[in-house]
């Protein structure tokens, strides 16, 4: 086996793993994951950069909601570098991609996300992030860590 992922979700999928650890050649790496984060999450993260990238410029440009995830995971103090392109006309972002991100790590972007829009003024566009806003008009969305209704439960 070249690559194989369990979710341990059982007991069953729990003595899989055991098993295969145990049979494994040695030098065999072994890769352990927190929780991945989840579709709402994603989804809630995508919603917020789209209203970044329709309001608001950086360094005098606007910047398509892809190149602002960028941004804010670099902001957020996640794994993102920028190198130089082949030709050094510009240059590109690499590391560590947002689909990868465990659902403590989205939901830590998402929060930094809710912060820098309460700094620069971006008006919400997801209904539940209004209506956040508006149970708490004197907070502003900056009341605690956990105001943010960032993970799938929070979002039912």
């Amino acid at each position: 086996m070249s690559r194989a992922l369990i979710t341990l979700d059982s007991p069953e999928d729990r003595a899989r793993a055991a098993r295969w650890c145990r049979d494994l050649p040695r030098g065999t790496r072994v890769e352990f994951k927190k929780t991945k984060r989840t579709l709402p999450q994603n989804a809630r993260m995508w919603s917020m950069l789209t209203d970044v990238s329709t309001q608001k410029e950086h360094a005098g440009r606007r910047y398509p909601p892809d190149m602002w995830k960028i941004l804010f995971m670099h902001g957020c103090g996640l794994e993102v570098q920028f190198i130089p392109s082949l030709d050094n006309a510009t240059m590109i972002p690499w590391g560590q991609s947002s689909s990868d991100l465990s659902k403590d790590e989205m939901s830590d972007l998402i929060e930094f996300l809710f912060m820098w829009g309460a700094e620069n003024s971006v008006i919400w566009s997801d209904p539940a992030l209004r209506s956040l806003i508006a149970s708490a008009p004197n907070r502003g969305y900056l009341a605690s860590p956990n105001t943010a209704p960032a993970d799938d439960e929070a979002m039912a």
